[in-house]
């Protein structure tokens, strides 16, 4: 993506990846976890947040250290990372509220010319899978990347 990001620390398996957001708040740890939905299932749930004093994610936390544009490129780069040793699988994202899951929609409008030179996106809306569009609001969405013979 466009944007910058922070440098990430990623697990040899490409399913977690850490990093550090900077800003006024000071610097927040922050994990990304790529967690496959079930054995032999190529759906992949991505979750994302500060950790918390438990080592574990958060989030539900606002953190407001003034870069969620520089942590939303720095979450897209792991997605990208993902896919290099998971080609044929999808990553499933919704947000942790209905404000989340907005900033994520507009994370991928603002950038969607830039994603699908890569990968198809899909909203999930009314119990239905579509091909993602700027002015619908959808409730989650679906990753896939292209290969080079096609979806």
């Amino acid at each position: 993506m466009r944007h910058d990001r922070y440098p990430v620390e990623a697990s040899t398996s490409l399913l977690e990846f850490e990093f550090y957001s900077e800003g006024p708040k000071g610097r927040v740890k922050k994990r990304v976890k790529i967690v496959q939905f079930g054995r032999d299932s190529t759906v992949y749930n991505l979750g994302f947040g500060d950790i918390g004093a438990n080592g574990e994610i958060d989030d539900l936390v606002v953190t407001n250290n003034n870069d969620s544009q520089k942590v939303l490129a720095t979450v897209a780069h792991a997605v990208y990372e993902f896919f290099e040793k998971h080609p044929h699988c999808f990553i499933y994202a919704a947000g942790s509220t209905k404000a989340r899951t907005r900033l994520y929609r507009i994370g991928i409008a603002n950038n969607l010319a830039e994603i699908t030179t890569d990968f198809v996106v899909y909203g999930f809306c009314e119990d239905t899978w579509e091909i993602f569009r700027r002015e619908k609001n959808f409730e989650a969405f679906l990753i896939k990347k292209i290969s080079k013979f096609g979806v």
